[in-house]
């Protein structure tokens, strides 16, 4: 079910979709290295896969933690003797010095188009040699729809699917194997594939029925309940975010129990770090900063284990003091900004590290603040058009952002030449 060409990539449209950049070297035939780098089975060999299937290269696929500089030569012969040939280079960050001296000529030659494919951070795993060259692109989670477009598809091909075989998802079955994967395609195709295969079809209808339980036990992952509709998922993170919020500790319990029940530790993960920025915020920041300790932890240890400090981090949370001030402040900053409300930056906070910048006035008036008493003096940083604009409004529900409270009364009223 691998594309044969960009035109059946699934998602990832930031990239292939029509005008962006993927997109536009397949159309214009100038292709240049580049780095992928994002969760499994989210389609970055599929991309390699796509962009040599379009452009008609010839494309070949190495792993650089186990694939010897031989294969690398053999490679290059063939980039020259053939011209050009794109090489999948699996888990780029495991490159060792050796492999990728070898590699620099032919990618400064461009008889190699180089796609790297990995999950580590690119900037902190790769080295320098190789990502100055390269282009670098992430590749996101798949959606819930992307994941059910490509199982539809891979229904429905009767060449590379099982279309040729006569197999009915349940809706409740299709919602979970579209979700409990986390946006992996390949962990859904193989569920959706195992499941298929090791189902007898009906004796009569030669039906191969695959209902939520098949489903359930091909994943390995428990759905929250039979849900046809597809929102008890969204319902249970919804009422788990609304309890830490409402600070009832024993119905947050309940729903992350209901969440890891079904194994669903990723959006727990996310959905907590979220909830200690949004609704805790700065009335306990050091209650935010626990909290991502705790989410690193339960990655690191994995269910069941997890369990254990996602749960102390939901009763810290659920019993801290809440404020969403800051959030507020943010959100009304980019209401400003999308309708418009910014003017152009006061002269005197311009830049002015280039030869000919006080000419332009810019920087000349600038007052350095650590050279006045309390490292501060009045002056205007906002543009003339909102120069008395108040995004943050504090709250005082913990210590903390009522002292962050009266110092920004304080200073508001010192700018304004009130004491």
């Amino acid at each position: 079910m691998r594309p044969k060409n960009i035109d059946e990539v699934v998602g990832q449209q930031h990239l292939v979709g029509a005008g962006k950049i993927i997109r536009r070297m397949v159309d214009a035939r100038l292709l240049s290295s580049m780095i992928l780098y994002g969760p499994p089975g989210t389609g970055k060999t599929s991309i390699a896969s796509a962009i040599a299937g379009s452009t008609k290269y010839a494309f070949r696929m190495l792993n650089a933690a186990t694939d010897s500089k031989k294969e690398l030569e053999v490679v290059a012969e063939e980039a020259k003797m053939s011209g050009t040939v794109i090489l999948l280079l699996d888990e780029i960050h495991r490159l060792t010095k050796p492999k990728q001296d070898f590699l620099l000529p032919h990618l400064e030659s461009g008889r190699i188009i180089l796609i790297g494919a990995t999950t580590e951070n690119p900037y902190i795993a790769i080295n320098p040699a190789i990502r100055s060259r390269t282009q670098i692109f992430e590749v996101k989670p798949l959606t819930e729809d992307d994941i059910k477009k490509a199982i539809k598809r891979a229904l429905s091909d009767k060449v590379n699917g099982l279309g040729m075989m006569n197999v009915d998802v349940a809706p409740e079955a299709m919602n979970h194997l579209c979700r409990a994967t986390n946006g992996d395609l390949r962990s859904a195709l193989n569920a959706l594939e195992l499941a298929v295969k090791s189902t007898p079809p009906e004796n009569e209808s030669k039906k191969i029925n695959i209902s939520l339980p098949i489903i359930e036990e091909c994943l390995q992952h428990k759905a929250l309940v039979q849900d046809k509709d597809g929102d008890a998922h969204y319902n249970v993170i919804s009422a788990f975010q609304k309890s830490i919020r409402g600070s009832d500790a024993d119905a947050a319990l309940h729903y992350l129990a209901r969440l890891l029940a079904s194994g669903d530790l990723i959006s727990v993960n996310r959905r907590l770090l979220t909830i200690a920025y949004e609704d805790i915020g700065l009335a306990n920041p050091s209650a935010a900063a626990r909290t991502v300790a705790a989410v690193t932890a339960a990655e690191k240890i994995g269910l069941p284990e997890a369990r254990i400090p996602l749960s102390v981090a939901v009763i810290d949370l659920c019993l801290s003091p809440k404020s969403n001030s800051a959030i507020k402040a943010i959100d009304d900053a980019l209401a400003d900004i999308d309708h418009g409300g910014y003017g152009d930056v006061p002269a005197h906070l311009k830049d002015a590290h280039y030869q000919g910048a006080k000419t332009l006035g810019h920087g000349v008036d600038y007052q350095y603040p650590h050279d006045y008493p309390h490292d501060w003096v009045p002056q205007q940083y906002l543009p003339d058009p909102i120069k008395n604009k108040s995004y943050y409004q504090p709250k005082d529900n913990g210590r903390y952002e009522a002292a962050l409270k009266d110092q920004y009364a304080r200073l508001k009223k010192m700018q304004k030449g009130q004491k």
